[in-house]
Formats: C-alpha cells, sequence, structure tokens
C-alpha cells in the first residue's frame, strides 16, 4: 500500500530497488528516514502535540532540568573543567538543549560558563529548527568534523537509537534468513507496492550479532521474526572514538538482549507512528510517517566493553529521574500554600499529570538508562541518577 505516502520517495526507492534487484529492510528503512531531500526526518520530522509522537523533552521542562542536574555533578566529577564538552546527539526540534541551557544557566553559571554544547543532527530541516537555541557556545557538527579523543565531557541521547535502520530477520528450518523488500508492479487483482521476501544473510555481521548478545543458543519457532541494529554499533564505535574521558548516557525504549529476544516476542518490536498512532505496516505512509524498533541494550553494553567503555549501570527512565529530584517535584506540590483558584488548581493536577507521565512504567518511565563512561579514576562517585531514594 503507498495510500498518503511521498510519491517522490517512493520513486525513488523504486529506482534504488531496480539497480540492486532488490534491498535488504535496513537499506529500505535508511530511504525511509533518511533520503537526503524526501525522508521523514530529511524533511523535519513532526514531533510534539500537533506532530506524529512526543518525546519526554515535550512534556515539560522537567525531564531537562533533571537531566541537567545530572550533567552537573559529572562536571564535578572532572573536576569542574574550565571547557566541558555537553553533546547531544539527535536534537530534534531543541526542545530539550532549550530547557537544559535555560537551567544550567541559571542555576549553575559557572558551570554554563565552561559549557560548549554540541549538537549532532543529519537532518537539515530539524537543524534550522535548532537555531531557536540562543545564549551559549553550541555548534552543529557531523562526526567527521571532530576529531578523535577530542570530547571532555558529556555525550547524551533521547530516543534516537530506536530510529536508526535495522535489518529484519526470520528464522526458518533452523537457521536465519534475512528480510528483503523488492518492487511488486501489481496486477488485475493486487495494487502495486513493495514487497517482503527472504534470502542470506546480508552481512556476517548478522550472525556474530547473537554470538555478541548472548542468545546464539536460544531456540526459536519458525516465522519467528526480529530485528538487528548494526547501525547501532558502528555509532558507538563512532563516539567511543570521539570521547576522550566523560560519559555516555542513551535514553530510549528497548530491552536488554534476553528480554528481546524472548520466543514470545515472534513478531519484532518493529512499530510506525503517525499522528500519534501505531502499527506495524513500515510500507504504508512512506516518508510521511516515523519507523522504530526497540533497542538492545545488551548490544550496546557489550560493544562498549569492546571498545573501552566501563559500564556505570542501567536503569529504567522513572528510577533514573526519581534519583536526580523528580520526587521531590512531586512531593512539593502537595505541600505549601493552598492554590487560590480554579485555575491554580487546573495547573497544579496538570503539572502532577505530566510528571506521572515521566513515572509511567508503562510508557516514558519505562525506558532504559544506559550510562558508560571513558577515561575515569576507579574511585569516582556513582552517579546520582543510578541510585534511586524514597519518594518522600
Amino acid at each position: 500500500m503507498t495510500v498518503a505516502s511521498n510519491p517522490a520517495l517512493i520513486t525513488a526507492i523504486q529506482q534504488q530497488i531496480q539497480q540492486q534487484g532488490r534491498m535488504s529492510f535496513a537499506e529500505y528503512m535508511e530511504a525511509a528516514l533518511y533520503h537526503p531531500a524526501e525522508g521523514y526526518y530529511s524533511r523535519g520530522a513532526k514531533l510534539g502535540a500537533m506532530g506524529d509522537f512526543v518525546t519526554s523533552s515535550h512534556l515539560s521542562s522537567d525531564f531537562g532540568e533533571l537531566l541537567a542536574q545530572q550533567f552537573v555533578q559529572i562536571w564535578e566529577i572532572l573536576g569542574s573543567p574550565l571547557e566541558f564538552d555537553l553533546v547531544e546527539m539527535g536534537a530534534g526540534q531543541g526542545i530539550l538543549a532549550v530547557d537544559i541551557l535555560r537551567f544550567i544557566k541559571q542555576k549553575y553559571p559557572d558551570f554554563f560558563e565552561a559549557i560548549t554544547y554540541t549538537i549532532i543532527e543529519t537532518s537539515a530541516a530539524l537543524r534550522q529548527q535548532q537555531q531557536q537555541i540562543q545564549g551559549a557556545k553550541i555548534r552543529w557538527l557531523t562526526w567527521d568534523e571532530l576529531p578523535d579523543e577530542s570530547l571532555c565531557g558529556c555525550c547524551f541521547s533521547n530516543e534516537l537509537v530506536d530510529a536508526f535502520p535495522v535489518h529484519r530477520l526470520q528464522w526458518q528450518d533452523g537457521q536465519w534468513q534475512e528480510c528483503y523488500v523488492t518492487w511488486d508492479e501489481g496486477n488485475g487483482e493486487e495494487t502495486a507496492g513493495f514487497k517482503e521476501e527472504l534470502g542470506p544473510l546480508s552481512t556476517p555481521a548478522l550472525a556474530a550479532y547473537f554470538e555478541q548478545v548472548g542468545v546464539a543458543d536460544q531456540e526459536w519457532p519458525d516465522g519467528y521474526t526480529t530485528e538487528v541494529n548494526l547501525a547501532a554499533l558502528s555509532w558507538l564505535e563512532m563516539l567511543a572514538r570521539k570521547l576522550k574521558r566523560g560519559y555516555v548516557i542513551t535514553i530510549d525504549y528497548g530491552y536488554e538482549a534476553h528480554r528481546y529476544y524472548q520466543p514470545q516476542r515472534s513478531r519484532g518490536t518493529l512499530q510506525c507512528y503517525r499522528q500519534h498512532r501505531y502499527h506495524d505496516d513500515p510500507y504504508c505512509f512512506v516518508g510521511e510517517q516515523d519507523i522504530t524498533a526497540h533497542v538492545d541494550f545488551t548490544a550496546l553494553q557489550r560493544q562498549g566493553d569492546r571498545l573501552g567503555l566501563d559500564p556505570e549501570g542501567f536503569t529504567p527512565q522513572a528510577l533514573f529521574l526519581m534519583a536526580l529530584g523528580l520526587g521531590d517535584r512531586l512531593a512539593a506540590l502537595g505541600q505549601g500554600s493552598q492554590p487560590a483558584s480554579g485555575a491554580d488548581i487546573l495547573r497544579v493536577m496538570q503539572r502532577r499529570e505530566v510528571l506521572h507521565g515521566l513515572l509511567d512504567p508503562q510508557g516514558l518511565g519505562g525506558f532504559g538508562v544506559l550510562v558508560q563512561s571513558k577515561g575515569l579514576a576507579s574511585d569516582r562517585p556513582p552517579l546520582k541518577g543510578l541510585t534511586t531514594p524514597t519518594m518522600s
């Protein structure tokens, strides 16, 4: 089905298939999301309440302010250097950057003066939206423009890795087969459109992946379909090469490998988002919807082990934010003077609802937070976000 799709993008993908004969699903997803002229993200993803999906930063400034508290401690652990790199990878509309920098400027002016805020963003349309950020040393760079081992500070991402192109695999007759995308011109009974077919793995790295995450000996039923995110491994390799000293914080939805590749999860985790509804058909609304897959955090941690990134911890976002003070913010709403008017009561109720939204284990609170580090002393204190106090 190609109804409500981007015709120019469909034509571009068709031409690529004609040249190659077929393409891996990862190539298809890459084109659908990141085609230089017509991809969903390249044209500016539709984010926020009026778009296709929201992130934690769209709910309120609290998410960015709590992250900022963690960045303050990281700066202190590194010895409060006069130059500190804060690198956001995939900054969306720039909302999170605005919240983080405004809070640090108000509460920690010395830290603010030390920050160089670097945004790694592939979408020209989103970079243009990010130009709203004012009042700090901000630069937009590509990975290639950063020298190796040039960063000292913290590199972080929020809902980035889930949008990396994934390979789709299916278990058949005791071995993995890869899902490829072709184009069917259709006939009188069927309409033209993208079709899937199975074939041999496009790269040995796919089979090696299951060894790396420790599930190669697992038994799957015939027809079991899942995803492998090789792009995430390449991304972390690039990141580790650029970071000299500091932390990596990855926030996203996903699982550790033993949960990701459960036999019961037989259809994989691929999801598409359009107008705040989700489904699992990546071949409709081509170029007009987001396509994502859950993150395998075990793969990121073990890849980090290979690259010299030390594991600091992995925790649900709800516990991470509680440890940084979200519980105190909730408790403060029930203390102090009573609201003076109905409008004040409504504002308090709305704010409480937003904060609970960041904690919801079935939603944003269930996201994973993976923290890794490089080049730090062994006696460093644990990060505040990885210790969870009792809510008062």
